[in-house]
């Protein structure tokens, strides 16, 4: 059977599509090809997941929000620094697993976005 190998991209709308890139550019590191941004490469750490969640689940934040992204990063606390020095809304709100630690912030658009330092 045919099947799906992989995400081949992540695709969001935004009342300001240029802003948007530039802010995930100047805060995450993502910087936009025209196209967007790769994450391919064999040093990667982690997976990527798919998964389903109760529509009434209050992980995405509050709010009409139907999906969420989750990056991987690889300094956490680090990040978590510069992006409260930055003024972007940071949850105070983490969570250690053994799989990785977890925080989460906002776009300026209100998305909350997912931050993962996978161990």
């Amino acid at each position: 059977m045919a099947k799906a190998v992989g995400f081949g991209g992540v695709f969001l709308k935004a009342r300001d599509p240029k802003a948007l890139a530039a802010w995930y550019a100047q805060h995450l590191g993502i910087t936009n090809s025209g196209y967007g941004l790769s994450f391919d490469g064999p040093e990667s750490t982690g997976m990527t997941m798919f998964s389903h969640f109760p529509e009434t689940t209050k992980y995405f934040g509050e709010g009409p929000q139907q999906f969420m992204l989750n990056f991987r990063v690889d300094d956490l606390d680090g990040l978590l620094k510069q992006l409260a020095t930055a003024e972007v809304r940071i949850d105070p709100k983490r969570q250690d697993e053994s799989y990785g630690r977890f925080a989460w912030i906002w776009d300026p658009e209100g998305n909350r976005v997912e931050l993962w330092q996978p161990l």
